[in-house]
């Protein structure tokens, strides 16, 4: 039974005196750096002078007397506790080149996902901890939830502990973010890598959408028009993620008609078959055994103009006939008019 803590088991006050830099101002970093400093931390801010993020980090800065935004260099020099918050194809070069010369014995070493220290593109030295915290939510709600007074459901794991208080810090840093109020649960960071790779590839983000694109494209190339195609295949898949996220399968079953409830019984098998469990297990091969972080990494390697696969894709998805058609029909849902 995985592990759970709540404030009550956490001791924020061990990061009094300490200073928390926070490299990386994006979807994450904004939302721990600010709900940080908002609990009382004193934290800095690592970007690159003149990126996008800087102005942004700086003007809450000027609100904040324990915030503050510097050069990468300064803030791993500044920090007694470093979090990685940048892209995991970014991370192991900012690490090794403008964070590691400037850790020193005893101070932590902190990620939101496993995936450099698990498959090794990062090595940190053995006098340091090295620590993780990850939301399970995406940084606009680790920050929104926090100002209501909630929090996000968080993760930790413990890779290196050198001080031999290395759970305790993590758990204080998650306090400090809000996730203290949803709930903590404790992993490693073998298991949040691996299931995190797998969760996106093989259903998240690579079945879901795969599948669709199969439900669209059988649809419309058997004569039905392309927007109905869409509001059935691609539009309402939303309504039904929404009540299996509010109240599980059981919830979405309740909630649709027995026509639909009976389809889902007598189709999902025929389309999950044992051959697609197999291929799932084939990708979950590939991702415990390192093959797709080392081809993701090559991939997205700036040396020798790499990227030319991925931005391929990335450009041939784009124009798939269901783009064009989903977002002229958004244009008549206000709702999504933010």
């Amino acid at each position: 039974m995985i592990k759970k803590y709540y404030d009550s088991d956490c001791n924020l006050s061990l990061l009094d005196g300490k200073t928390v830099a926070v490299i990386g101002f994006g979807s994450q970093g904004h939302a721990h750096s600010m709900n940080l400093a908002e609990s009382g931390v004193n934290v800095v801010v690592g970007l690159r002078k003149g990126s996008g993020h800087w102005d942004k980090a700086a003007s809450f800065a000027q609100t904040h007397e324990n915030f503050k935004v510097m050069e990468i260099e300064e803030a791993a020099k500044a920090g007694d506790i470093v979090m990685m918050l940048v892209p995991d194809e970014l991370a192991a070069d900012i690490y090794n080149k403008q964070v590691a010369p400037y850790m020193e014995e005893g101070n932590v070493l902190m990620f939101a996902h496993g995936f450099n220290i698990h498959f090794n593109f990062v090595q940190p030295a053995k006098n340091l901890d090295v620590i993780m915290v990850a939301p399970k939510g995406p940084g606009h709600t680790v920050r929104s939830q926090y100002v209501e007074g909630k929090g996000v459901p968080s993760l930790i794991a413990v890779h290196q502990d050198y001080s031999g208080k290395a759970k305790d810090i993590a758990l204080a840093y998650a306090c400090g973010i809000g996730a203290g109020r949803a709930g903590i649960l404790e992993t490693s960071f073998r298991e949040e890598t691996e299931t995190d790779l797998f969760g996106e590839q093989a259903v998240l983000c690579g079945g879901v959408c795969e599948l669709m694109h199969a439900g669209f494209d059988t649809l419309v190339e058997a004569g039905y028009e392309p927007e109905m195609a869409y509001f059935e295949c691609i539009h309402e898949m939303k309504l039904i993620v929404d009540l299996i996220n509010e109240g599980g399968f059981g919830k979405m079953r309740y909630s649709i008609s027995n026509t639909a409830e009976y389809g889902d019984y007598r189709t999902g098998k025929r389309l999950i078959t044992e051959e697609t469990r197999k291929e799932m297990k084939q990708v979950l091969t590939e991702i415990q055994d390192g093959t797709f972080a080392s081809e993701f990494m090559q991939e997205m390697s700036s040396a020798g103009g790499r990227k030319a696969k991925f931005l391929a894709t990335r450009r041939r998805e784009a124009e798939h006939p269901v783009e064009g058609v989903g977002a002229e029909l958004r244009k008549m849902m206000s709702w999504l008019h933010k």
